[in-house]
């Protein structure tokens, strides 16, 4: 943010044009059209009723939570709940599907899409309810899912989504944070134009028609060679609005669910979703291009941001270290010790971008006041785990892994591929001309 500002300064009283200043410039304007959009968003009040078929693929969760999240579903009377176990047989959650009265299936080949499969073919509601094994509904979550659904042009509806007790560790703070802005600001304002890019899977209802009809694409398109199994979620959505359906999200139908409390299984986390998010904008960008680009532009941002930064990040060490472009800072009152210079500009950038933050999120800070005091640490996550990760997410986007965070979840599979490097050229191409932006 401090080399932003004084670029713009340097930029209106001697002419010379920064490219980093306008790429900010660009994301600070995209910001102001998510405000923008998510002051228009109201959730939809019509009272709707219809057959819904709840369908939650499961590994291996623990019983204890697995029995929470089936009790509370079955609590609001869907027509059927449909549990769909893949991998290694697992008896004591087949024992517990049985003493619910949920009806259940086993499938030995591990993968979540697969699962999704089995479920919505034994499925029969109009609307299917896709549930992760480690969401908990609240009480009104089913009945103000559908109401969306009133509306014949909807094809798909996701819900709010918060973290079981955030307070538990920094890590757990983060994620909530990260929840409420999705909240807040992308949902409300993808929501308006009826094309949110990615209804997050912890919870989703989608017309079972659109699901049956998209399922073999779904089990078997492949990305630059390889079928990836990662991002089911936004995959689903993409045949959504392909379909020419709306996407839209229910602030009113409210989710909790787990967030890592380990650093190694949030990187782990992240990675996935920096794939599978990345390799479907790439694949979705002819689409959005030609009928939704707002929703392009912000996918594209999402994308070229983590690369802009991180080359800035390198660009700046090496200025700091040769004494290149120095001149920049001479419009500050710094110190004339070198190190004392530094000093002071570490913390001033510090600061700045302590208080772009605040602004920028304000709403989830006005929800939790407390957070203000963890945002340092926010911003370390951000910049030390959050922005390598969706960096490396990008260049490793067409090696088929595995799940990452299941033990006996999908493996992957190991095949030469040649187009594999391509992500790394475009990639590589990026970064390099982030660094030089930044110069």
């Amino acid at each position: 943010m401090l080399a932003f500002l004084l670029q713009v300064s340097a930029w209106l009283q001697g002419g010379q044009v920064y490219l980093f200043a306008m790429f900010m410039m660009l994301i600070w304007l995209l910001w102001l059209v998510r405000i923008t959009l998510a002051r228009h968003y109201r959730p939809c009040q019509a009272s709707w009723t219809t057959t819904t078929s709840v369908i939650v693929p499961v590994v291996d969760e623990p019983l204890d939570l697995f029995r929470s999240v089936l009790e509370r579903i079955v609590e609001q009377r869907p027509t059927e709940v449909i549990v769909v176990i893949n991998g290694p047989r697992n008896t004591s959650i087949e024992e517990l599907c049985d003493d619910l009265a949920v009806r259940w299936a086993w499938t030995e080949k591990p993968g979540k899409r697969n699962a999704l499969k089995i479920g919505v073919e034994l499925a029969k509601g109009e609307i299917a309810v896709l549930v992760d094994s480690d969401t908990v509904w609240t009480a009104t979550t089913l009945r103000e899912l559908v109401k969306p659904f009133s509306d014949p042009g909807v094809g798909g509806v996701t819900t709010r989504q918060r973290i079981l007790d955030p307070s538990r560790s920094v890590l757990t703070r983060w994620a909530d944070w990260l929840e409420n802005i999705r909240n807040e600001y992308s949902m409300p304002a993808m929501s308006v134009l009826g094309t949110v890019g990615c209804l997050p899977g912890r919870t989703i209802a989608f017309r079972r028609s659109i699901l049956v009809q998209s399922m073999p694409r779904f089990l078997n398109e492949k990305f630059l060679g390889v079928f990836l199994e990662v991002s089911d979620d936004r995959t689903l959505t993409n045949y959504t609005l392909q379909a020419g359906y709306s996407t839209v999200y229910q602030s009113t139908s409210l989710v909790y669910t787990d967030a890592p409390t380990n650093l190694r299984v949030l990187a782990k986390q992240q990675f996935r979703w920096a794939r599978g998010s990345q390799y479907n904008t790439l694949r979705m960008l002819p689409w959005m291009l030609r009928n939704a680009p707002v929703l392009a532009l912000f996918y594209i941002s999402d994308i070229v941001a983590p690369f802009i930064l991180v080359g800035s990040f390198v660009s700046w060490t090496v200025s700091i270290m040769t004494g290149y472009k120095a001149a920049l800072y001479d419009q500050l009152p710094l110190p004339e010790e070198p190190w004392r210079a530094l000093t002071y500009l570490l913390v001033l950038s510090l600061a700045m971008t302590l208080l772009s933050l605040a602004v920028r999120f304000g709403y989830h800070f006005a929800y939790r006041p407390n957070d203000l005091a963890y945002l340092p640490a926010f911003m370390l996550i951000n910049t030390l785990l959050l922005m390598p990760v969706r960096v490396l997410g990008f260049f490793r986007m067409a090696h088929n892994a595995s799940w990452g965070t299941r033990s006996n979840g999908f493996a992957g599979e190991r095949k030469r591929n040649m187009l594999v490097a391509v992500p790394y050229v475009i990639g590589a191409a990026m970064l390099a001309s982030s660094v030089l932006i930044s110069v």
